[in-house]
């Protein structure tokens, strides 16, 4: 399989896991379930000193979430830079792509230990695409 196509799949699964994520963040309070709801008004509701600011915790869950979504917008618009065939073997683009594929790698665990399967097996997928890129060029 070209090179290219291997880490363009890689950016356009980033690219759909971004999109999963910022409808979740965007969205995550919105429950339907009572008890879940309780939680969310609970972080919502109350605030606290942070490093010199008034935060909720659900704004600083929020940061996060709008972090992540930026995070993950530049890895898959990392890997489709990579992705030209005219870059691919600088040495620049070969520490990227092993740079990625172990930071994806490193992603998808925590995302199995902290979140859920769905959003791990795109990371996981992206960082064994980009393995798979590395090791055959």
């Amino acid at each position: 399989m070209k090179q290219k196509i291997i880490l363009r799949t890689a950016s356009i699964v980033m690219f759909l896991h971004d999109v999963g994520h910022s409808f979740g963040a965007l969205t995550w309070k919105r429950a339907t379930d009572q008890a879940k709801q309780k939680v969310i008004n609970e972080m919502t509701d109350n605030k606290f000193p942070l490093m010199g600011a008034s935060r909720s915790m659900a704004e600083t869950y929020d940061g996060y979430g709008f972090a992540i979504i930026l995070a993950l917008l530049l890895m898959a618009i990392l890997l489709w830079f990579v992705s030209d065939p005219k870059e691919q073997k600088t040495a620049l683009s070969r520490k990227i792509i092993v740079t990625l594929a172990v930071v994806l790698l490193a992603w998808g665990i925590v995302e199995l230990l902290f979140f859920f399967p769905f959003a791990a097996a795109f990371s996981l997928i992206a960082s064994l695409l980009c393995i798979y890129s590395f090791a055959t060029q």
